[in-house]
């Protein structure tokens, strides 16, 4: 059994020595020490609930918090640094301090994560020639500017010098896995050593990737779910006597729109837990708390297709996207009592959601009569990707959607050869005529008189996170569309990145009027949630509108409550509630605006409970 309940951050004073790999267990301050870890990203979960996650890790048994730093959230232009709110980094760590838990730092500058581009950065592609996780002069140049800011925050927080709770950093992210240049993984240990990182360094790594993920000076560790016979000691044939760790150990999984919601059977997930910990290993739970996709971050996957992931990073985790138990939870908390030699914590009561029924979403206003009030178009003979438009003071544009508009002349076949990302609709002046996107690549457009407006509504569903096509996700139109044969030229281009000031014009735009019976998109809906008491957490669902004959309504596209923006819907599925925390809500009047891509409904539902759709156990 094991008594660490003086080795806490803040009862561990004078150290000097941290986390070391003293042959083959770790040594902290030179005692015994098993890392029993889970994984929480702040950027994933409200400030307000950083806390409770973390107290609940406590009451699980776990002793360490592991947690990546995205890039993309934390530099949004070249040049430009945000450690605020819920951005603030400092604050996270220091409050795994305050409530007894060591951490351990994933700071990339690659993360993977199903968060776009794997937390990299979307200005990175400006550059045509951009190779991306190399030693690529662009690249490295532009890491050394992001790590010039983010480790002067990170230093003074390490355990061995300055007494933080940092005990371990790991160098990159599942390297082997790309290894598409055998000098990368060196560089970004020089670039962390060389900014007075002093703590235990850590590679991570799939079975697969693990020889080809190595730098010399950093423990390797492993990712897996499933417990292959000789999968530990696999680790002794890449490194000799070392301690063995479970970097990642996957709780569940991540779900892909149109597909099921992934879920892992608990006794066999704690079963694979008992015989790790009987190896002698430690383990990192990934995710202890799985948390939101909020906003446009979600990633995606392309191997056989393109997928994006979902709104929600429940995870099928230890703790659910709100933060409540599962029966993983408490079948681990019993697990860990009976080898840690103290008691454990109570767990924290939980918090109770709330279900405040049927909000009318009464007023909208259409797309069309929204551009030319509150967007100047770009003007181009060619197609420009949404990277390299000239917005937002020239660093492009991240997330969202682009509208482009040409003029045709008659009817005819429109050809898009792969040149959309990743989806688009196509319009004839206002008419909607279909989609265009990986597996639609081909449009008949039908006659009509004179020269008409050809529109194309591009979305960006969300960069790829991981595998060999990081360099290829440029997003909007890549290259060059075609109407008769004929690549379309002389475009306006309207950047709607939907960011939070565009969100303020758009409340004070003129144009706002009664839904009508019966209302198409794109267009955006808005309406009012009335709350007498202290908010509290609940769940969106997007249904059918009430009124009889009235169409089916809420298909596609994302909600923005008081301006935040919740992350995307879609009538496909698995996913049908979005998460909304309690903290971002007032008590009176709280402003909904849904930007609906086909049809809307009228009303949508605040429930208590999630739906994430129909289950399907990992394989």
């Amino acid at each position: 059994r094991f008594n660490w309940s003086e080795l806490v951050p803040l009862r561990l004073q004078g150290r000097t020595l941290g986390l070391q790999a003293g042959g083959s267990q770790f040594l902290l301050e030179g005692r015994p020490f098993r890392i029993f870890g889970g994984s929480v990203h702040y950027f994933r979960v409200p400030r307000e609930y950083w806390e409770d996650r973390m107290l609940k890790m406590k009451a699980c048994g776990l002793n360490t918090l592991t947690t990546y730093v995205p890039w993309n959230l934390h530099e949004p232009e070249r040049g430009k640094f945000d450690f605020s709110h819920n951005l603030d980094l400092e604050a996270f760590i220091s409050l795994a301090a305050k409530n007894g838990l060591w951490v351990i730092l994933r700071p990339g500058p690659y993360i993977c994560s199903e968060w776009d581009l794997g937390g990299l950065p979307s200005w990175l592609l400006q550059d045509p020639e951009m190779q991306l996780r190399t030693t690529y002069k662009g690249f490295t140049e532009a890491v050394d500017a992001y790590f010039d800011h983010l480790m002067p925050i990170v230093v003074p927080l390490q355990a061995s010098r300055r007494g933080g709770p940092i005990i371990a950093v790991q160098v990159e992210n599942e390297y082997g896995s790309y290894a598409r240049d055998p000098n990368y993984m060196a560089y970004v240990k020089r670039a962390l050593l060389k900014r007075g990182i002093v703590e235990l360094l850590m590679t991570s790594d799939n079975k697969n990737g693990l020889s080809l993920g190595l730098v010399k000076g950093a423990l390797a560790t492993v990712n897996f779910q499933k417990l292959e016979p000789g999968l530990l000691k696999y680790l002794d044939t890449v490194q000799k006597n070392q301690p063995k760790m479970v970097m990642e150990y996957w709780t569940g999984w991540f779900d892909n729109w149109g597909g099921p919601h992934y879920v892992f059977d608990a006794d066999e997930m704690v079963n694979t837990v008992t015989s790790i910990l009987k190896l002698g290993a430690s383990i990192n739970f990934y995710m202890f708390h799985g948390g939101t996709n909020f906003g446009f971050m979600n990633g995606a996957l392309q191997s056989d297709e393109y997928k994006a992931d979902v709104t929600s990073y429940d995870y099928d985790a230890v703790l659910t996207e709100a933060g409540d138990y599962t029966s993983k939870f408490f079948k681990l908390r019993q697990l860990f009592s009976t080898i840690i030699g103290h008691p454990l914590p109570l767990p924290p009561m939980i918090e109770s959601k709330a279900s405040y029924g049927a909000i009318l979403l009464h007023q909208y206003i259409s797309l069309w009569d929204v551009l030319p009030a509150l967007l100047q178009p770009i003007k181009s003979e060619f197609p420009i990707n949404m990277e390299n438009l000239q917005v937002n003071g020239s660093r492009g544009q991240a997330f969202g959607y682009v509208l482009y508009e040409s003029l045709i002349f008659g009817g005819g076949q429109l050809h898009s050869l792969g040149h959309v990302r990743d989806r688009a609709q196509v319009f004839v002046n206002t008419m909607y005529i279909g989609e265009l996107d990986y597996n639609s690549v081909e449009l008949s457009i039908p006659e009509g008189q004179g020269f008409r407006q050809l529109r194309l509504l591009v979305e960006n569903r969300g960069r790829v996170n991981y595998g060999l096509a990081l360099n290829e996700q440029r997003k909007g139109l890549i290259g060059d569309v075609f109407f008769n044969k004929t690549p379309l030229r002389n475009f306006k281009i309207y950047s709607l990145e939907m960011n939070p000031s565009f969100m303020e014009s758009l409340r004070h735009a003129a144009g706002w009027s009664s839904v009508p019976d019966y209302s198409v998109g794109p267009a955006f809906f808005r309406g009012r949630l009335w709350i007498e008491h202290q908010p509290q957490d609940t769940f969106l669902k997007l249904q059918a509108s009430l009124i009889l004959h009235s169409p089916p309504g809420w298909e596609k596209g994302v909600v923005f409550v008081n301006g935040r923006n919740l992350g995307r819907y879609w009538k496909i599925g698995p996913q049908e509630t979005l998460y909304l925390p309690g903290p971002w809500l007032w008590k009176g009047s709280n402003e909904i605006v849904i930007f609906e891509e086909h049809s809307a409904g009228r009303i949508i539902q605040s429930v208590d409970i999630p739906y994430l759709g129909r289950t399907q156990y990992v394989d």
